[in-house]
């Protein structure tokens, strides 16, 4: 299923699996472009000096690394696996994993339209992973956005499974805005006036808006969702119905956005 180039690009991050070591360095096959082989030099395997390879590497083993040089003629790919820290290691591995569940679930897809993942690919798999990136956010996507997807892709039948499969297989994924709301009410029952005015917050959407305590007059407000454009819309709602409670007893409030 031809949705990625023939071969990475210079600088690139890329998952492999170790195949052979020796004394000067390491074969490994790169999983995301067909197994293809690529090499890490023995100068590249560790910072300092490196005097037993298998004390860092060993055979089977699924690495991260950086491409550091392509010959595409000769077929060659040069890579580090010194030049790549935790986080960027960590972050392409979770990146790698969810192309391999969006793969499986694409292949659903296939099995709704009764076509294998080759004439998925053809049909609509690599014009999705174009104008979406990935395969896996063409799915968050989906599942989090159904209506813009489809007006973004039309209502041919590989949309409507497509759609089907995201929204039973993939949660939209979570969201939090929040903010700062500052209420204040100068009258003798001024406590119970804010607290009122919190609770009309947090009432808008219960299971999705929450109020928590910083510092007399401040409170911090923060809204859960799946879509920033609903959740702003809610996180605004919400402000709007504090500072007006808050109001009706001569008090006073306003919010600024985090």
């Amino acid at each position: 299923m031809p949705l990625r180039p023939e071969f990475p690009e210079e600088g690139e991050f890329v998952v492999a699996t170790v195949k052979s070591i020796r004394n000067f360095g390491a074969f490994v096959s790169l999983d995301e472009y067909a197994d293809r082989e690529a090499f890490i030099h023995l100068s590249e395997v560790a910072t300092g000096w490196v005097k037993y390879i298998r004390d860092h590497i060993r055979e089977g083993q699924k690495i991260v690394a950086r491409v550091l040089r392509i010959d595409s003629a000769k077929g060659q790919i040069d890579l580090s696996l010194k030049r790549i820290n935790d986080h960027q290691r960590r972050e392409k591995i979770q990146g790698w994993k969810n192309e391999q569940r969006a793969t499986k679930l694409l292949g659903l897809v296939g099995e709704k339209l009764k076509l294998d993942l080759d004439g998925v690919a053809s049909q609509f798999a690599e014009e999705i992973v174009e104008r979406h990136g990935s395969l896996f956010h063409a799915f968050e996507v989906a599942s989090a956005d159904p209506k813009k997807f489809q007006k973004e892709h039309g209502k041919a039948a590989w949309v409507t499974a497509f759609l089907e499969i995201a929204q039973e297989n993939l949660a939209p994924p979570q969201i939090v805005i929040r903010g700062t709301l500052e209420v204040t009410a100068p009258s003798e029952d001024g406590v119970e006036a804010v607290r009122a005015a919190l609770l009309e917050a947090e009432n808008v959407d219960p299971e999705s808006v929450t109020v928590h305590y910083v510092g007399a007059p401040r409170y911090r407000i923060q809204v859960h969702g799946t879509q920033y454009k609903q959740a702003e819309e809610l996180l605004k709602r919400a402000t709007d119905a504090a500072i007006a409670r808050v109001k009706t007893v001569g008090g006073s409030g306003s919010f600024v956005r985090a």
